[in-house]
Parts: C-alpha cells; structure tokens; sequence
C-alpha cells in the first residue's frame, strides 16, 4: 500500500506543479491532461458533493438548493502519516485552513469572486488541497450538476454550458469519471451515465454510483443496478448512503456517517451480501486501487512526457536566462559574457556569418564610384572657366611656356571636389555599423532580458562609433590634402615630351588664349584629375575599413 500511496501521492504533486507552473500543454497532450484524475459526474442534487465529502471525511463543500457547484473544484487529496488535518488553496498559498467551515467558505467566496452572486458558471476551476492521516492519494474534480432546463436568473444556455464544461473533462482519455446516480429514479434517465455512455462507450474509464438507496420506496431496492443487471460496467457499481438533512441540521461529523453508512449495509436485508463492496470507504479504495493501476500503465508516456516537459522549460530558461549570482564579482563576470555574446554576434555580421557587412562593400564598389563620377569636373574645367583660372593666375605677366600657376589652381579646385565622396562614404559606414549594433543586439538572446544592459551596450557602442567615424574623417581628408599637397610630377613631364599641335603663330605667347590651346590644358587636367580619382576609389576604402570597420571590430566596447 505504501508504494501504491507514495506513486499517486507523487502524481498529484506533479499535478499540483502543473497548475502552479500554468501547463496548458502547448502542441499536443499537456502534462496535466496526461495524468489520471477522477471528475464527479452528474445531476443536480443527485448527491455529487455528498459523495465528495464522504470521500474525504469531512463536511466542508457549500450546500443550497439548485445550482450551487459554479466552478469546477479541483481537489487533492493527500495522505499524510498524522497530524493536523489542514486544507490549502492555490489562490492562497502559505495559507493553511485547518476549520473546514472557513474552507467552505472560501470556496462560497471563490466562485463569487469570478461568477459574482449570480447563478452564472465559470471553467476557471477553484484548486484546493486536502492534507489528512484518513484519505487517500487522489485527485477529484467536482463538476457543476448537468440540468435540463434554465432557471430564473441563468441564460437559456446554461444546459449546454454545463454540459460542455462538463464534457471538456470527462473526453480527456486518462479521466476516470465517477458517475453519480440517486437510487430512487430510474437509471434509464441518468445524466450522468447517458453522458458518461457518449464519452467512454467502452465503460473501461465509468465507475458508477448510486447515492439515496436509503429513500427508496419501500418494497423496492437498487440489486438490479448494483449487480450489473439493469446497466452493466466494466467496473462494479457501489451504493453510497449519504448523511440526511436531519444529520447535517444536528452536525453529524463525518465519522459517525461513515459508520452509520456501514450499519446501514451490513444490517439490510437487500445489500448485506454487498455490504464489503458498498459505501463511501470502499469507494476511495476502488478509485485509489484502479488510479495506482492506470498510472502504472501510463508510467512510460508520462516519464516521457516528463522530459519533455523538463526540455522545453530547459529551453525556455536558456531564452530568458538562468539566474544571476548577488555578489558583485559574479554580476560583473556575468555582464562580461554578455558583453562578448554580444562582441561575436557583432563579428559574425561583419566577417559574413550574418547579413550586412556586405552593405560596407556596396558602399566602396557602387556608392563611392557613383558619386565620383557625379562630381562636376566637366563645368569646372570647361573653356570657359580653363580662361577665366588660367588669366587670374598670369595676372599683369602673361606665362612665358606653360601656364603652371593655372595648372595648379584647376588641379587644386578639382580634387577639391574629392572631399564631398569621401566624406559621404565615411557616414554611410558609420549608419551601417550603428544599425548592426542595433541589430546585434537584439540578436544576442544573453541580453534580452537586461533592457536596461542593451540600452547601456548600444550606447557605449555608438559612442566607440562617432569617435571611429571623427578619425576616418580625417584621415580620408588628409588623402584628399595630400594628392593637392604635391603633385605626381612624372605625369606631367610626360605630357611635355608629347609634341603640342598649334595653329600658325608668331610667338610663343601668341596662342596663350586660343581654344586649342585652352582645350589642351584642360584636357591634361582632366587626365590628371581621372589618374587621382582611380587612386582615391582605392584608398579612400582602405582609410575606412583601417579607422573604421577594423577599430570597431578591435575595441567597440573597450571604453565600455
């Protein structure tokens, strides 16, 4: 007995987790679906909750007329080796009722608390827990009384809400259902074995029981339900002799029933050949024997369903995060490995493993030629303006060979326009580093629960990155002023070894300010200005990536 006590015992405090931990079931079965329970099953005032109270010994459920169980009460009973009995809600934790009238009341209270003092029903069940040397390991849910017509005060729906709350049970496949019938109407007209007769037509999972056999008229009896003749089920009907109104109005402990109950069988002529097999104790030892044997069976898929449960809540702890240590050594270390999660995932995106730091290249190969070749080089060394530079640089003395003061002043002006490009490349890497912050950070599941961490890391990130971003700038800048700080004098001493075609003239100042000659200069310009612009496509992304993308991925959170 012991083993069969510890087995279900440990199977209702799986049960008990379940609800504490809010097990839903997700896909599939749920943990609590596929533990056996017991659900009391049956009509009003066919004597469902007196049937419950015998179980338990004791006289602790709301009692009134027509509808009074409005939400389902999951009950636990638990065997312990002595003491003090005590109840214990889930809605109360830490709080132990050891008056069962306050016990009653709070059930009262419970259900008003969700349905209000109405005669309206709720599904969200009341779980409550009974601690007592007399019962035995089991669960029970009490279900609210299947009716066939609406009172004053319900909806019209209030059968069929029943009875589909009711349904929602009993259709679980590991639900044992303890059918309720009173022995003095006819068993053709149950509710609870119609109901119990759609759900289970095997009858392997109906127990039934007949309550009231000591109202029956006289000169009848119930052997033909009990015995299995009138409806038969795989398991054995039992005879239940609740307390009478007279009993509970004198308070008639729970006790004195049960031995009034066993009196009453031993002593009938028409039951006394059952009397070991009838009455509210024998009841608890048949659910208790055949929930140890259900659970039994049902061992393996629960241990499965077990470990898989332990996996997802495994899972679900990685995601959200194990628990942090409270000395500050151990926060510090722990902010550190959050830190680097984050530094590998920031890494992954630039080196590849994750998207965008292809968007980098497409800055040095489309954006930065792009804008290269938009720069207005044909109006800045058009005829026009090759005159007006070349005569503001000869001033009063008009240049003797070439006009090299000009020369110097067009190049000058041209890779002025450099700037523009090189600057625009250096804040579209800046943009695209602060959204794969951005982005890594919220990729990194270490941080999610920390926002006020992400917040933190991204600003010291952005932080690194505008100080990255001041160093490019100056550097691709110092590229741009050092192609105008001296020039490639090789290029030039090539073209004055090409022989210059000129119109007939008289004098080598004579031509200074023809076209041709104004065209040739512009021209030469141009060619060295397109020998720069090829240079700067491939050192202006160098300059980048060394103060930018390489410092990023060295020291981003170095300050930090």
């Amino acid at each position: 007995m012991a083993t069969m006590e510890s087995l279900i015992g440990l199977v209702n405090r799986i049960q008990r987790a379940c609800t504490v931990l809010g097990d839903h079931g997700g896909e599939g079965m749920s943990l609590w679906e596929a533990l056996p329970s017991v659900a009391v099953v049956g009509g009003q005032s066919s004597g469902k909750s007196s049937v419950l109270e015998s179980v338990v010994g004791r006289d602790f459920l709301p009692r009134g007329s027509g509808i009074v169980t409005r939400r389902p009460l999951v009950l636990q009973l638990h065997k312990t080796d002595g003491g003090t009995e005590y109840a214990e809600f889930l809605h109360a934790p830490k709080k132990r009722l050891t008056d069962f009238a306050a016990v009653r009341q709070e059930i009262a209270d419970e259900t008003d608390r969700i349905t209000g003092k109405t005669k309206q029903i709720s599904n969200v069940p009341i779980h409550l827990s009974i601690y007592s040397p007399n019962v035995v390991n089991l669960t029970v849910i009490d279900l609210p009384g299947l009716t066939k017509v609406a009172v004053e005060g319900q909806p019209d729906s209030i059968v069929e809400d029943i009875e589909m709350m009711v349904r929602s049970y009993v259709e679980k496949p590991n639900c044992i259902i303890l059918a309720i019938s009173p022995a003095n109407q006819d068993i053709a007209t149950s509710d609870a074995i119609k109901l119990a007769r759609e759900v289970d037509p095997t009858g392997e999972r109906t127990f039934g029981v007949l309550t009231k056999l000591d109202l029956m008229d006289k000169g009848t009896n119930a052997l033909d339900v009990l015995e299995g003749r009138a409806y038969r089920l795989q398991h054995p009907w039992v005879g239940i002799v609740n307390r009478s109104q007279a009993d509970i109005n004198k308070n008639v402990n729970m006790i004195s029933a049960r031995q009034k109950e066993r009196e009453y069988f031993e002593t009938s002529p028409e039951y006394g050949h059952l009397a070991h097999k009838m009455g509210s104790e024998y009841l608890a030892k048949l659910l208790s024997q055949h929930l140890e044997k259900v659970i039994r069976q049902r061992i393996p898929s629960i241990i499965a369903l077990i470990n898989k449960n332990i996996d997802e809540l495994n899972a679900e702890l990685d995601r959200i995060g194990r628990p942090i240590a409270v000395d500050g050594g151990a926060q510090l270390y722990t902010i550190l490995e959050m830190c680097r999660a984050f530094d590998r995932v920031f890494k992954e995106h630039l080196d590849g493993g994750r998207p965008g730091g292809d968007k980098i290249f497409g800055v040095f190969e489309h954006q930065l030629p792009a804008a290269l070749k938009k720069l207005p080089f044909d109006r800045h060394l058009s005829q026009s303006n090759v005159r007006k530079v070349i005569s503001e640089a000869d001033g009063y003395q008009p240049h003797l060979i070439a006009p090299e003061q000009g020369y110097r002043r067009l190049i000058d002006g041209s890779l002025g326009y450099f700037k523009g490009p090189a600057e625009a490349s250096v804040d579209a890497v800046h943009f695209i580093l602060k959204e794969l912050v951005r982005k890594s950070i919220a990729a990194t599941e270490e941080l999610k629960r920390f926002p006020t961490l992400q917040s933190d890391i991204a600003a010291a990130a952005n932080e690194a990155l505008e100080k990255f971003r001041d160093e490019s700038r100056k550097t691709v800048l110092r590229l741009v002023e050092m192609e105008s700080s001296y020039l490639t004098v090789e290029f030039f001493r090539k073209l004055n070894a090409e022989p210059e075609k000129t119109t007939n003239a008289s004098g080598p100042n004579a031509d200074r300010y023809t076209d041709n000659h104004l065209r040739r200069i512009g021209t030469n310009v141009s060619a060295y200005v397109n020998m720069v612009c090829d240079t700067m496509k491939n050192t202006i992304p160098k300059a980048v990536v060394h103060c930018q993308v390489r410092e990023a991925k060295r020291s981003l959170l170095n300050n930090f």
